[in-house]
C-alpha cells in the first residue's frame, strides 16, 4: 500500500469531523421606504421643530399633532431612516400620553429589530425616557382624558410590553453595539436611578464618539433627563427578573469574559451596582468575583490582575468598587491590591482609576495608609491629568485636611516649575485652548476638567486663590475678556472673585476688568461674572460706583438684552438712576450685616 498523500488525508479526516455551524449574520430591519413627497414633508417638519419658531405653544402642540397623525401607519418607515429617526426622537420629546400609545402600538412586535438598527435604537431610548416619566405622572395623578371609543392601557403596561420583547433576547442585546445602550437606560429606569444626560460628555449612555454626533444634530434633552422618576413595583419584580436571567445563563467565566467586553461591560457594571436593590446576597458579585470571606483564588487573582492592567477592565473594577458593599471592596483591596498601591496608581490609563476609587470607598484608616503612601509621590501622579490630584485632594478634606500642607507644598512646587510660574496656563493650558473661539466651538471635555480642578484646588488653599489672581491681573485686557465669556473657563473667574483676596488685588484685578463690563453685561456667561463683582466690589465704593456709572452709560443695549437685564436688576440700577442716596443705602446695609455677621464669629471663637 502506498503511503497516503498528507492534504488528501486530511481532507478526508475534516469530512467527519462535526460540522460547526456559522454565527448568523445580523440582519438590518427593512419596514420599506417613504415615497418622495412623504420624505419632503417630514424633512420640512424635522426642520420646523429644530428652529421652534412658533408664536406659542398651541401653536406647536397642534403642529406636533398634524405630524402624528401625518405620521400614523409609516413609524417603523420613520424610526429607521436616518433624518426622520430625528423627527420622531423631536416628537417624542413633547408627546402626549395619547401620542406615546401610538407610538407603542407601531413598535410592539419590533422592538427587538429596533434596539439593533443605528438609527431607531437612539429613538427607542427617548421612547423609554419619556415613557418612565408617564409612568411617574399616572402614579401620582390621573391619566389624560381618552375617546370614548379608546381602551385604556397604562404606561406601567406599555413599559412591560417591551421588556416581555426584549428580556427572551437579553443575551444578545446586551452585547450589541446599538442594542446594549438601550439595556442601560432600560436597567436605570427598573432601578428608579437618575437617567444621565444623552449629550454630555460624563454620560455613561454613549461613547464620546456618539455623544458628539448627538450634539452635531442639535438634539437637547428635555427636563426628562438629569432625574429619577418614581417607578410601581412591578419594576423591582423585573428587575430583578432581568438579574435572574443573567445569573441563570451565565457563569463565573462567561461573567468575567462580559466584564472586560468593550460593550458589554457598561451593563454589567449597572447589574453589579443594581442588584442589591433586589438581591441582598449580591449573587452576581459574587460570581464575578467571591463571598467576602473567601481566601484567594488563583483564577480570581488572575481576573483581577488582568482587571488592574486593562482600559475597558479597570473601568469595570472603579465603577463596581465605588457602589458596592464595603467589606467586598475591603477583600479584593486587602488581596491583591494593598501591598502596591504606588504601584498601580503609576499605570495611568487603568490601576490609577481604580486607586481613585478606594480612595472615595475604603474606611477612614485605610485612606489615610494610601495618602501616605501616594502624597509624597504626588508630582510624579499628575504628570500626564490633575483628576488623580483632584481625587487626593478631596479625600484629604474627608479626612479633615489630612496632610493638607505637604499636599499643597506639593502642588505649589509643581506649578512654580511650569511656565514660569504660571498656574493658569499650567492648568488651563491657555495658549491651546479654545479661548477666543469664533467658530462656535463648545469648549472640550479636557477643558472642563481642567477648570474643575483648578477651582477645587482654589477652594481648597488661600495660596491657589493669591496665584490664580496674579495670573489674572497679568493677562492682557482681551485675553481677560476672552476668558469671561467662555463656557468654563469664566467659572475660573468667578472662583476668584473672592473677597478673601487682598485688597491691592482686587484693585488691580477689578482695573483690568471695568473697562468691559458693558459688554460682558449681555453675555452668557460675562453676565455672570459681572454678578461676582457686586460682592466683589464690597468695601471698595469707588469701583462700585464706576462699574454702575459704566452699566447706566449703556442702559438703552442692557435692557434690550436678557442677560443685561439680570445684570441691572441684581446691580440694583433702577435705585441708582432714580433715588442714587437709596442705592447707597443698599450698599451701606449690606456693609453693616457683613461687619456684625464678622463680630458674631468673632464673639463665638472667644
Amino acid at each position: 500500500m502506498g503511503k497516503p498523500r498528507g492534504r488528501r488525508e486530511k481532507r478526508h479526516e475534516e469530512r467527519h469531523e462535526p460540522v460547526v455551524e456559522p454565527e448568523p449574520q445580523e440582519v438590518t430591519p427593512f419596514f420599506g421606504l417613504l415615497d418622495s413627497t412623504e420624505l419632503e414633508y417630514f424633512k420640512q417638519a424635522e426642520s420646523t421643530l429644530n428652529v421652534n419658531a412658533f408664536s406659542s405653544s398651541e401653536e406647536r402642540e397642534a403642529f406636533v399633532a398634524s405630524v402624528f397623525e401625518e405620521a400614523k401607519g409609516k413609524e417603523l418607515k420613520l424610526v429607521t431612516n436616518q433624518i426622520c429617526s430625528k423627527l420622531v426622537e423631536r416628537l417624542i420629546l413633547v408627546a402626549t400620553e395619547k401620542q406615546m400609545k401610538q407610538l407603542s402600538s407601531a413598535f410592539n412586535g419590533h422592538f427587538v429589530a429596533l434596539c439593533n438598527q443605528k438609527y431607531s435604537s437612539h429613538v427607542v431610548e427617548t421612547y423609554l425616557v419619556r415613557m418612565a416619566m408617564y409612568v411617574e405622572k399616572q402614579m401620582t395623578g390621573a391619566p389624560e382624558e381618552l375617546d370614548e371609543d379608546e381602551e385604556y392601557v397604562s404606561m406601567e403596561n406599555m413599559f412591560l410590553f417591551f421588556l416581555g420583547e426584549i428580556k427572551p433576547q437579553l443575551d444578545r442585546l446586551v452585547v450589541h453595539r446599538y442594542a446594549s445602550h438601550v439595556i442601560r437606560i432600560t436597567l436605570l429606569i427598573l432601578g428608579a436611578k437618575k437617567l444621565p444626560s444623552s449629550v454630555e460628555s460624563n454620560s455613561v449612555l454613549r461613547s464620546k464618539k456618539s455623544k458628539i454626533a448627538r450634539k452635531m444634530i442639535e438634539i437637547k434633552d428635555n427636563e426628562d433627563y438629569e432625574r429619577s422618576f418614581m417607578t410601581p413595583s412591578s419594576f423591582k419584580e423585573q428587575l430583578a427578573d432581568v438579574l435572574a436571567l443573567v445569573n441563570q445563563h451565565h457563569d463565573t467565566k462567561s461573567l468575567r469574559e462580559l466584564a472586560i467586553d468593550k460593550i458589554g461591560s457598561p451593563v454589567i457594571q449597572l447589574l453589579v451596582q443594581l442588584e442589591g436593590i433586589v438581591d441582598k446576597e449580591r449573587t452576581l458579585w459574587c460570581k464575578i468575583f467571591a463571598e467576602p470571606d473567601k481566601p484567594a483564588e488563583p483564577q480570581e487573582e488572575a481576573f483581577v490582575e488582568y482587571l488592574l492592567s486593562d482600559a475597558v477592565g479597570s473601568h469595570f473594577l472603579e465603577t463596581v468598587i465605588t457602589t458596592q458593599r464595603l467589606k467586598n471592596v475591603e477583600r479584593i483591596f486587602q488581596l491583591y491590591m494593598k501591598d502596591r498601591v504606588l504601584k498601580l496608581a503609576k499605570r495611568e490609563t487603568t490601576g490609577a482609576y481604580i486607586i481613585r476609587g478606594l480612595l472615595k470607598k475604603l474606611k477612614a484608616v485605610d485612606q489615610k495608609r494610601l495618602l501616605d503612601e501616594l502624597v509624597p509621590n504626588l508630582n510624579e501622579l499628575i504628570v500626564n491629568g490633575f483628576d488623580f490630584g483632584e481625587s487626593v485632594m478631596t479625600c484629604s478634606q474627608e479626612r479633615g485636611d489630612y496632610l493638607k500642607p505637604e499636599i499643597v507644598a506639593k502642588f505649589t512646587g509643581f506649578f512654580r516649575l511650569e511656565n514660569n510660574g504660571d498656574i493658569l496656563e499650567s492648568v488651563l493650558r491657555l495658549s491651546n485652548s479654545t479661548l477666543g473661539n469664533t467658530r462656535g466651538d463648545w469648549p472640550t471635555a479636557d477643558e472642563r476638567r481642567r477648570s474643575l480642578f483648578l477651582e477645587k484646588l482654589v477652594a481648597y488653599d488661600k495660596a491657589f486663590l493669591k496665584d490664580c489672581v496674579e495670573g489674572l491681573i497679568g493677562l492682557e485686557s482681551d485675553r481677560l475678556q476672552e476668558m469671561c465669556k467662555h463656557g468654563v473657563f469664566s467659572h475660573v473667574v468667578e472662583t476668584c472673585l473672592n473677597r478673601q483676596v487682598e485688597i491691592i488685588s482686587r484693585k488691580k484685578l477689578l482695573n483690568q476688568l471695568i473697562p468691559g463690563v458693558g459688554v460682558l453685561a449681555c453675555h452668557a456667561t460675562g453676565s455672570h461674572v459681572v454678578d461676582r463683582l457686586w460682592d466683589f466690589t464690597f468695601g471698595l465704593n469707588m469701583y462700585k460706583d464706576r462699574i454702575a456709572k459704566l452699566l447706566s452709560e449703556n442702559r438703552d443695549v442692557l435692557k434690550n438684552s436678557g442677560y443685561g437685564r439680570q445684570v441691572w436688576k441684581n446691580w440694583h440700577m433702577e435705585l441708582y438712576s432714580r433715588r442714587y442716596a437709596d442705592w447707597k443705602r443698599v450698599i451701606k446695609d449690606e456693609q453693616d450685616r457683613e461687619k456684625e455677621l464678622d463680630q458674631d464669629k468673632e464673639h463665638k471663637k472667644h
